[in-house]
C-alpha cells in the first residue's frame, strides 16, 4: 500500500514583537538638557539686565578692595580673595578625607558593616546647611577664638572648616557610587596576579572610578562656592580685608572676611533696588561667581582628561620588601578617614539632642508658633514638606533626563560643555536664584510670595546633582554591557531603557537625596519668593500671594538673635525637627535604592 508523506507546511517562528522605540526617553533627555540651559539663560539674563541698568567698572571691580556704596566704590578683590581661600580650604580638607573614606567603605569593610555606615554618611549629606551654620556658631567660632585669640572667632578659617564639613559627605556618597559600579571581576583579576589590596585599588579600581570620583569633587566644589547662609553666619562679613604680603596670609585666615556669596546674601541686594550702579555692581559679583565655578569646572575636567588620556598607569607592583608594609599603612590611613565622618555624625546628634530637646515633645510638632519664640513648628513643617516634595517631583525627571543625555548620547566635546553648564548652574549662589525668581515669578508674573515660586527656584539646586550623579554612573558602566546589548540587536532607545536606566537608577536616587537635602536647608531663595516668618496659613489656598512658613527660614531668623537663649533654644529644636524629617525621607529613599541595587539591573 502506497504511503503518502504529508509534509508540514513551513511555519514562521513566532517571535515576540520588538518593543516600540520609547520616544519618551529622548523627550525626557532633551527636556532635562533644555531645563539646565534655560536655568542658566534665566540667571544670565537677570545678571546682564542688572548690569545694563547701571555702569560697572570692571577694572576697579577686579583690582580694588574698597567697597563703599555711599562713595560709589565697588571693588571686589577682597571678596574674590575670601572666596578663593574658603574654597581651597574646604577642598584641601574634604577631598582627601572623603576619597579615603569612600575607598575604605567599598574596598576594606565587609558589606554588613559598610552598608549602615554608608547610610550614616548619606544622613550627614542630608543635614541642611543651616544646621552646619549653627554648629559653626557653637563650636568652630569659639575654638578659633580661643586658639588664635580672636574676639568672636568669625574668620575665613571658620568658614573654610564649616564648608569642608559640609562637603565631605557629598564627596563620600558620590565616590562610593562610582567605586561600587566597578565590577568585581577586575578586582579578582588583580588578586589572581598576586597584587596586594592597595595595588588592586590603585591599578584596577581607581582608573575605572575616576570619572565618578571627579564628579564628586565637582559637586563638592559647586556646593562650596555656592553656599551662602552657613558661611554668612561664621565669616564675619568684613569688607576690604587683604593680607599684608605673603606673611600676612596666615593672619588673615583667622580674621573676619567676606566672600562673594555672603555679600550677595546680605541686605544689599534688597537695598540696592533694581537698577543703578550699586545693583549693577552686585550683578557683576554674580557674574564673577559663575565665572569662577565655570573656570574651576573646565580646569578640573581638562586636567582629569589629560591624565586619563596621556598618562600611564603606575606600575602594579612595588618593591617586594615594602609591599606588605605599604599595604598595611594605606589600609590604616583609609580606615582612619572614616573616623571623622563618624565623629561628626555622633557629635552632631549629641549637640542636637542636648540643645533641641523640645523637639521630642509631640506638642512641639503639632502646635503652631506663638509669638516669636514660643509654641511649636507645625506650620513650618508642613511648608517644608510641601516645598521639598514639589521640588523633587519637578527635578527628578529633568535631572535624570539631563544625566542620560550627558552620559550616553553626547559626544566628548558636547559632554564637557553640558557638564560645565550643569556644574555652573549647580554652583550658582542660591541668593541669585532667589533674586531671579523674585523678578520673574513674584514680580513679572505677579505671584508675590508663593509656595510654587519657592519650589521652582529650588529646582536648579536639585537638577544638577541628579544629572551629574546619573551621568557619572552611566559613563562608568563597563563596555561589556554595551557590547552585549548591541550584539542582541537592541536599538539605541531599547538599550537605554533596558540597560542604562536600570543601571543608573541607584545613583539617580543618591543624587536626588543629596539635592533634596541641600534644597531642604536652603534659606536665601525662599526669603525672597516663598516664605514669611509669621502669619502665613499652614497650607496655601492657591498659587498667587500664597506664602508659607518653612523651617530653614525660621531657623535662620531665630539664629540672628544669638544673644537670646530662648531664640537659640527654639532654633536648635527647629533644627532637630528638620534633621529628623530629612532622616525619615532619606531612610525611605535609601531602602528603595538598596532594593534596586540588589535586584537584577538588566531587563
Amino acid at each position: 500500500m502506497p504511503t503518502t508523506v504529508q509534509a508540514r507546511p513551513p511555519t514562521v517562528p513566532t517571535t515576540p514583537p520588538r518593543p516600540r522605540p520609547p520616544h519618551w526617553v529622548w523627550a525626557l533627555a532633551l527636556a532635562g538638557a533644555a531645563s539646565v540651559v534655560t536655568m542658566l539663560l534665566l540667571i544670565g539674563g537677570y545678571l546682564l539686565g542688572g548690569i545694563s541698568g547701571g555702569t560697572v567698572d570692571w577694572l576697579a571691580l577686579l583690582t580694588s578692595a574698597r567697597w563703599s556704596p555711599a562713595h560709589g566704590s565697588f571693588g571686589a578683590l577682597s571678596m574674590i580673595f575670601g572666596t578663593a581661600v574658603v574654597g581651597v580650604l574646604a577642598l584641601a580638607l574634604a577631598v582627601p578625607v572623603g576619597w579615603a573614606a569612600a575607598i575604605a567603605l567599598t574596598e576594606y569593610l565587609p558589606p554588613r558593616l559598610a552598608r549602615p555606615l554608608r547610610t550614616c554618611v548619606e544622613l550627614l549629606a542630608a543635614v541642611p546647611s543651616i544646621v552646619y551654620g549653627l554648629l559653626g556658631i557653637m563650636i568652630i567660632r569659639p575654638l578659633i577664638s580661643s586658639v588664635a585669640q580672636v574676639p568672636g572667632g568669625d574668620s575665613l578659617l571658620a568658614a573654610g572648616i564649616v564648608l569642608a564639613i559640609m562637603i565631605v559627605p557629598t564627596v563620600v556618597a558620590v565616590s562610593v557610587d562610582a567605586l561600587t559600579a566597578v565590577p568585581d571581576r577586575y578586582r579578582e583579576a588583580g588578586y589572581s596576579l598576586g597584587l596586594t589590596r592597595r595595588e588592586v585599588i590603585r591599578s584596577a579600581v581607581l582608573p575605572l572610578a575616576r570619572t565618578g570620583m571627579r564628579a564628586a569633587v565637582l559637586l563638592g566644589l559647586a556646593r562650596a562656592l555656592g553656599e551662602a547662609i552657613a558661611v554668612y553666619l561664621v565669616v564675619g562679613r568684613a569688607d576690604g580685608r587683604l593680607p599684608d604680603g605673603i606673611g600676612g596670609v596666615l593672619d588673615t585666615l583667622v580674621r573676619p572676611g567676606q566672600t562673594l556669596t555672603t555679600k550677595l546674601a546680605g541686605p544689599e541686594p534688597v537695598l540696592a533696588g533694581t537698577s543703578g550702579p550699586h545693583f549693577a555692581a552686585l550683578c557683576g559679583l554674580g557674574v564673577l561667581v559663575l565665572s569662577l565655578v565655570a573656570a574651576a569646572t573646565v580646569w578640573s575636567t581638562r586636567v582629569g582628561g589629560r591624565r586619563r588620556d596621556g598618562g600611564r598607569l603606575p606600575a602594579a607592583r612595588s618593591a617586594a620588601s615594602l609591599r606588605v608594609q605599604r599595604d598595611r599603612i594605606t589600609a590604616a590611613l583609609r580606615l582612619t578617614a572614616l573616623v571623622l565622618p563618624a565623629l561628626l555624625l555622633f557629635g552632631m546628634l549629641i549637640i542636637l539632642v542636648a540643645r533641641g530637646s523640645a523637639a521630642f515633645d509631640p506638642s512641639f510638632w503639632f502646635t503652631p508658633a506663638s509669638g516669636t519664640t514660643d509654641g511649636g513648628v507645625r506650620d513650618q513643617i508642613l511648608g517644608t514638606v510641601l516645598l521639598v516634595a514639589t521640588t523633587g517631583l519637578i527635578a527628578l525627571p529633568l535631572g535624570f533626563g539631563a544625566g542620560v543625555l550627558i552620559g550616553v548620547r553626547a559626544s566628548a566635546r558636547t559632554t564637557r560643555l553640558l557638564q560645565t553648564v550643569t556644574v555652573v548652574v549647580g554652583g550658582t549662589p542660591t541668593i541669585l536664584l532667589g533674586l531671579t525668581g523674585f523678578v520673574l515669578l513674584s514680580s513679572a508674573l505677579g505671584w508675590g510670595r508663593s509656595w510654587l515660586a519657592g519650589a521652582l527656584v529650588l529646582v536648579p539646586v536639585v537638577v544638577p546633582v541628579v544629572a551629574l550623579s546619573t551621568s557619572a554612573r552611566v559613563r562608568g558602566m563597563p563596555n561589556e554591557l554595551t557590547e552585549s546589548a548591541m550584539s542582541l540587536g537592541l536599538s539605541r532607545s531599547q538599550y537605554i531603557r533596558s540597560v542604562v536606566i536600570p543601571y543608573s537608577w541607584p545613583a539617580t536616587i543618591t543624587g536626588l537625596l543629596l539635592g533634596l537635602a541641600r534644597a531642604a536647608g536652603e534659606t536665601a531663595p525662599l526669603l525672597f519668593t516663598a516664605t514669611v516668618f509669621f502669619g502665613a496659613p499652614a497650607l496655601p489656598g492657591g498659587v498667587v500671594d500664597s506664602p508659607i512658613q518653612a523651617l530653614p527660614t525660621h531657623i535662620f531668623t531665630l539664629s540672628q538673635d544669638s544673644g537670646d537663649p530662648q531664640s537659640m533654644t527654639q532654633a536648635w529644636s527647629s533644627a532637630l525637627a528638620l534633621v529628623m524629617i530629612t532622616a525619615v525621607l532619606l531612610s525611605a529613599a535609601v531602602a528603595l535604592r538598596n532594593r534596586r541595587e540588589g535586584e537584577r539591573w538588566t531587563a
